[in-house]
């Protein structure tokens, strides 16, 4: 389900409009105190017939109240200097330390009003997938999510590694998602999937053991860092389980044994490939109602209408055809990976879902 995604550091983090009136106080609070030692060294210079250095010197101490060190004899216009110098100098400190404070409140607040505005974002999420952890891998898999407008919401306990997600646009749970009470906030009752890349393989273990516990039926999708952490996943209730070191080195060995064949199905995967060459490759599932169930491929049209290439399709029994043949029976349930134009793609899977 295609849902636009919300932008919820604007909700949460509003810290840019504090922030942007704090710096116009700060400009005006550092051009008050310029102008008052201005006025006073002047004044002084002039009234008294001192030095400016000398003149400055005395500006600087009845600024901050210090005192003059001994007893100078000043003019009465040296005194009518002095009083408006303290008057203007406790006014300046009295409205920098109010625009302090005013800023912090103001940001504690807009802090307090985007949480509660992100919670009840969270709340109003459906079939969203829950993502385990900021780290490279996290931040992938949301950057991959925010290109197709696939609602997510991220769950990491480091703070810093929290702030960046949200600056990146992502909801975030700041908490623990090895426990229940975390998860259940972040709507495991409603998602579709949860993805757990924690670097820790015995935390991404508690965590399937408790998003299994929650949800018997979810797809949890789990990463391994040593290749004996496969197995307890596994046993832990995780639905698939990837390792990026094992991919990684997949991945090289290919590109080097098969580079052409490595090349396409980069650029067909990936979506700035999918745009360069108008091509992509998608999972189609049939629905009962669409039109296209208990017809054969050649009966379809996909083929020869949308100039779509059928490359397997996965049975509802859990087997997986490959280079189906045209008299091949599309039936509900059953999944098509095809190939083609990004756009015929679309129509194929509104078709697929509907007819």
């Amino acid at each position: 389900m295609d849902v636009p995604l919300p932008s919820p550091h604007q909700a949460i983090h509003r810290a840019g409009k504090p922030a942007l009136k704090l710096s116009y106080r700060i400009y005006i609070v550092i051009l008050l105190l310029v102008i008052v030692h201005t006025v006073g060294t002047l004044g002084f210079h002039f009234a008294e017939g001192w030095s400016y250095g000398r003149s400055f010197y005395v500006t600087v101490i009845t600024v901050t109240t210090l005192g003059y060190d001994g007893i100078l004899q000043i003019s009465p216009a040296g005194k009518f200097i002095t009083v408006v110098i303290v008057v203007f100098g406790i006014a300046s400190a009295g409205f920098a330390v109010t625009s302090l404070v005013q800023y912090f409140i103001s940001l504690e607040v807009h802090t307090i009003l985007g949480r509660r505005r992100m919670e009840k974002e969270i709340q109003q999420l459906k079939d969203h997938f829950i993502v385990c952890g900021a780290g490279r891998v996290g931040r992938r898999v949301a950057k991959e999510f925010r290109i197709h407008s696939v609602p997510f919401v991220v769950v990491e306990r480091d703070e810093i590694k929290a702030t960046r997600m949200r600056e990146e646009g992502a909801l975030v749970i700041l908490g623990d998602s090895t426990k229940e009470v975390v998860l259940k906030q972040a709507g495991i009752d409603r998602a579709k999937g949860l993805i757990s890349v924690i670097t820790s393989d015995a935390d991404n273990v508690y965590v399937t053991l408790t998003a299994r516990g929650l949800r018997q039926n979810m797809p949890i999708i789990a990463r391994a860092s040593e290749e004996d952490a496969e197995e307890k996943l596994r046993r832990a209730g995780a639905t698939e389980v990837i390792s990026p070191y094992i991919f990684t080195g997949h991945r090289i060995a290919q590109a080097l044994l098969r580079p052409n064949v490595y090349d396409f199905l980069d650029v067909a995967t990936s979506t700035m490939g999918a745009e360069k060459l108008n091509l992509g490759i998608e999972e189609i599932p049939i629905k009962k109602e669409s039109t296209l169930s208990n017809r054969t491929l050649q009966d379809s049209g996909i083929r020869q209408e949308m100039n779509i290439i059928v490359l397997a399709v996965k049975k509802a029994a859990g087997n997986m055809v490959f280079n189906p043949t045209s008299e091949a029976r599309i039936e509900a349930g059953d999944c098509l990976i095809a190939m083609g134009d990004p756009i015929n793609l679309k129509r194929l899977e509104m078709i697929a879902a509907k007819g």
